[in-house]
């Protein structure tokens, strides 16, 4: 079977929306209901995040998610044991993203095996080398129809953004900034050079651009340079412990989604 994310990317060229949230968060159980609500609310792509002790690239945002997410109980096999029946309600592409420890302690070719087992579609795990990728995980990766998404920055060289395309499968993430995650930049804060430098270089591969990303006018201006946009920190926020997951995330999304 084609991977999901391929053909996301075939039948949607633009205004791709992907969003982020902690797994385990606000509560243990709600993962599945986030999901089934996300893609009911026409997202395209999510990001599902695996909670670390010491999320050294996230902002405050995603640091708090990640420890009330642990204290709840999460780990990578709670998180499988909640996806295995996610493919009976669920069509888009789901991706697991964190950091590569949880996946070394769990096992890498365990881990990629219960991916393919519950239906995932790729991994982003930025502190995961290029190199120590290729050379001892990209077998196991391919064997399982996982994607291993990989990033580039503002500061990442023109030979090594091609080196990124050459490797990559499905898409590139492209952060925004040099900083850590976090929601509230304004469209004039971002590197519209490295916007345009990236456009103009022809990449094969589609590419998302994340962090900074919180409302439409900032989705609608990254949508103008890439194939679509990665929101996190501003979702995780959105949670409201007055209002149901269900209508905070449909009002979530039409927010961003306006005029897109």
């Amino acid at each position: 079977m084609k991977n999901r994310i391929n053909q996301l990317f075939e039948t949607k060229k633009e205004n791709i929306l992907s969003v982020y949230f902690t797994a385990g968060f606000p509560n243990l159980s709600d993962t599945v209901q986030i999901i089934q609500e996300l893609e009911k609310n026409g997202v395209d792509l999510i990001e599902i995040g695996i909670p670390f002790s010491d999320p050294t690239a996230d902002g405050p945002t995603i640091q708090h998610s990640s420890e009330v997410a642990l204290k709840n109980g999460m780990s990578v096999k709670q998180l499988f044991e909640q996806l295995k029946e996610i493919r009976e309600s669920v069509k888009i592409p789901l991706i697991l993203m964190g950091y590569f420890n949880p996946v070394l302690q769990f096992g890498v070719e365990a881990f990629c095996k219960k991916c393919h087992e519950v239906g995932i579609d790729g991994t982003i795990l930025p502190d995961l080398p290029l190199e120590e990728f290729e050379e001892h995980y990209k077998d196991t990766f391919i064997k399982n129809n996982l994607h291993n998404i990989l990033l580039i920055t503002p500061q990442t060289s023109e030979k090594r953004i091609r080196q990124i395309d050459n490797v990559s499968e499905g898409f590139i993430y492209m952060v925004s900034s040099a900083s850590t995650t976090g929601a509230g930049k304004k469209v004039e804060d971002f590197h519209l050079d490295y916007f345009e430098r990236i456009q103009q270089m022809n990449l094969k591969n589609a590419r998302l651009i994340g962090f900074g990303i919180s409302d439409n006018a900032t989705f609608t201006n990254a949508c103008n340079y890439a194939n679509g946009a990665i929101i996190g920190s501003a979702f995780v926020k959105s949670f409201d412990k007055n209002v149901t997951i269900k209508k905070s995330i449909s009002s979530f999304v039409k927010h961003i989604l306006l005029h897109a």
